[in-house]
């Protein structure tokens, strides 16, 4: 197992910049953090930056029903192959950022996922190559207008409303995920409770799956799929999101007047 690294995106003296992290100090780095990078030479403390969506995907492709218990909470069939959708691009917030309760929405949903971050390239990747394509891992959300879900049929709408997709704190490199626990909390109260080693589809097939579909390219995101427990927000409302060896993602919901 490769050497566990912490990779941050922040904001710090009006720029943005990408940063490992080190305890609580923040080392900047220059250049592209999916080809090659170094450290600039500077230095900040963690609380003297502003932490932002650790990357900036061009696409989050999304596997829906990939918990057997989810599947069942919906009263929806498990899927015989993965169930993917895309988010896009303008979805994403990062850690700390508000997720708004558009006037569209009547159901606002949390929905607790380890998201896996592309770092080359995948056009039609074999499963066990698939570990060479991943960068690394971060906490999200797949924050859904569950009625228009139901309603639509199909997910795009329900799921791409801007903010609906929090990303953070970190980008995770040199961890093992196959049996990592992930858990979410509405207000401090735990709402669920899983592991990805009860995945349906694994990251590997996963990566190779959606390879097939289509090319992933560095820095887009794949999210791996929620467990069972998912249910409602309000305005006022805070979600926290936790993946073991990642990360805590914390967001609070808010009406668009804010």
């Amino acid at each position: 197992m490769a050497q566990v690294e912490k990779l941050i995106r922040c904001n710090a003296r009006g720029e943005t910049f990408y940063g490992r992290l080190e305890g609580e100090t923040v080392i900047a780095l220059e250049g592209d953090i999916f080809v090659a990078y170094r450290e600039s030479g500077e230095r900040f403390s963690l609380n003297e930056v502003k932490l932002l969506a650790p990357c900036r995907p061009g696409k989050a492709v999304c596997v829906g029903l990939n918990y057997r218990r989810h599947a069942a909470e919906l009263t929806m069939k498990v899927p015989e192959e993965p169930v993917i959708f895309i988010k896009p691009s303008t979805s994403v917030i990062g850690p700390g950022d508000d997720i708004v309760y558009w006037p569209m929405v009547g159901r606002l949903d949390y929905e607790a996922e380890l998201a896996v971050i592309i770092g080359r390239t995948a056009h039609n990747v074999k499963q066990e190559e698939a570990e060479e394509y991943i960068f690394g891992y971060t906490v999200g959300n797949d924050v859904t207008a569950r009625d228009l879900q139901q309603k639509d049929g199909q997910w795009t709408r329900a799921k791409g409303f801007d903010t609906f997709l929090p990303l953070g704190p970190y980008i995770v490199r040199g961890i093992d995920v196959a049996d990592v626990g992930l858990q979410s909390f509405l207000n401090g109260e735990l709402r669920q409770d899983g592991r990805t080693s009860q995945l349906i589809f694994s990251i590997p097939y996963l990566v190779s799956f959606i390879s097939q579909v289509m090319t992933l390219l560095p820095g887009d995101v794949i999210m791996t799929g929620t467990p069972e427990g998912v249910g409602p927000m309000q305005v006022g409302d805070t979600i926290e999101i936790r993946v073991e060896k990642v990360g805590s993602l914390v967001n609070k919901i808010v009406d668009p007047e804010k």
